[in-house]
């Protein structure tokens, strides 16, 4: 027993360790639990530790696999950047929000331009013309331009 609990360490290990690698080149964490929990059983196997057929083996191993697991997550919540909110942006987020005109917007045309954030989106507006520098909001956003309105 002592043999295959030896190689069934190291196949877990190599196999956690391939994981571990796919995770780096495809990052996702869908991996990185399951091969650290891979790695750590292998381990045990390695230090002797009958986690297949003894119950007390097969508490250890249940608990290891859980801290390992916990580790994981807690080390990769620590490591991801800041939990602020998305940073993509999508034409239905853009309504509300407020811009400043830099070229002039009427509603017949989209050769208007507001300014939103640091960004520059084509616009027109709802009803009549918008003068250069006047504060405007996003009513609604049709293809890839916006329709605004002067903010009162």
């Amino acid at each position: 027993m002592l043999a295959e609990g030896i190689t069934l360490g190291w196949i877990l290990i190599v196999l956690g360790a391939v994981l571990l690698l796919v995770e780096v080149y495809q990052p996702g964490f869908f991996i990185a639990v399951p091969a650290t929990v891979l790695i750590i059983l292998g381990v045990l196997l390695l230090l002797g530790v009958d986690i297949l057929t003894s119950p007390a083996g097969l508490i250890v191993g249940v608990l290891a696999a859980i801290v390992a697991a916990s580790v994981t997550v807690w080390l990769y919540g620590r490591l991801t950047p800041g939990r602020g909110p998305p940073t993509t942006l999508s034409r239905d987020s853009l309504v509300g929000l407020e811009g400043t005109v830099v070229a002039p917007v009427d509603p017949e045309t989209l050769a208007g331009k507001v300014r939103l954030g640091s960004t520059e989106w084509s616009a027109r507006s709802e009803s009549g013309r918008i003068a250069v520098g006047s504060r405007v909001i996003v009513v609604h956003s049709e293809g890839v331009h916006v329709v605004v309105k002067e903010v009162t």
